[in-house]
């Protein structure tokens, strides 16, 4: 399967900085008077920083998607500096991605007199306010796209509270699917619902019934964009992700039935298939049909 990445030329780039709004994964920064690529796991490949590059530095290439790989990552960065190194693990740590994050501090460890500046400072520049690492580094992305992970307080859902009805069962943020990161340790091993943007505004009981134990990715078929880009997204989460099941919520409307052909794709051209399920609700927010498909 094959992924469109970006890639920066740095010969072109003159680190104006106009790339950075463009990331809504903050995966883009400025870092030594240059824009640099510090997550390669959070890039989501939508090309929206290319729009604002005036020196056509930044361009979409294919590769072939791998399984995530902490160390060759981090391999290929350390080369870029001191500086781009702190942006990258800083950026793991606030995705919540702490196990990759320590597989690269282990490996820099490993092989420390080989590294191009000193491990000590980078360590030591780990544990300080976020501010800190401005003075090298412009972050970018929009800070509602920043990936969380939402744990539910057991006694919060208890049957004994008179408001149980209204407790959420939203498990990540985001969930827009042009926004969320399929290869995010979030997504490993759960069941994943793919819904339709109205159903949840259309079914009063959607987390209860549906959302609940699971992670979540929201769209519209008809008027999203790139949505081959979600097929792309669904690979991801089924292959490498390793999701267990994935339930589709759709509306009657004609259009909707879209979202189901994308999970249907992507699991059609997926080399790992999964059980697949097509909830359908009515605009009164009834389960007009639930089956497997």
């Amino acid at each position: 399967m094959l992924r469109d990445v970006v890639n920066i030329n740095e010969e072109l780039c003159d680190g104006c900085g106009q790339c950075i709004p463009g990331c809504h994964e903050g995966a883009l920064q400025i870092i030594d008077g240059k824009a640099r690529l510090i997550s390669d796991l959070l890039c989501d490949g939508l090309g929206a920083c290319i729009g604002y590059c005036p020196q056509g530095a930044i361009t979409l290439e294919k590769r072939k998607a791998e399984p995530y790989d902490e160390i060759k990552v981090i391999d290929l960065i350390i080369p870029k500096g001191k500086n781009t190194v702190i942006a990258h693990l800083k950026h793991l740590r606030e995705h919540n991605e702490t196990a990759y994050m320590k597989q690269a501090i282990t490996h820099m460890q490993l092989h420390r007199e080989k590294l191009p500046f000193n491990l000590d400072e980078v360590i030591r520049e780990m544990h300080r306010p976020k501010i800190g690492i401005m003075k090298h580094a412009q972050a970018g992305g929009c800070p509602g796209s920043a990936e969380r992970q939402i744990k539910k307080d057991i006694t919060s859902t208890s049957t004994n509270l008179p408001n149980q009805g209204n407790v959420s069962e939203l498990r990540q943020w985001p969930v827009q699917m042009h926004l969320i990161n399929p290869a995010s340790s979030i997504f490993t091993g759960t069941d994943m619902v793919l819904a339709a943007d109205c159903a949840s505004f259309a079914m009063s009981d959607f987390h209860n019934k549906i959302l609940k134990g699971k992670t979540l990715g929201i769209a519209c078929p008809k008027l999203d964009h790139n949505t081959d880009n979600y097929t792309q997204k669904l690979r991801t989460l089924i292959e490498q992700a390793k999701i267990n099941t994935l339930t589709v919520v759709v509306m009657e409307v004609p259009c909707c039935s879209g979202l189901l052909q994308i999970a249907k794709t992507a699991i059609s051209q997926s080399n790992r298939k999964i059980p697949l399920k097509m909830i359908k609700i009515s605009v009164e927010g009834e389960i007009l049909q639930e089956q497997w498909v």
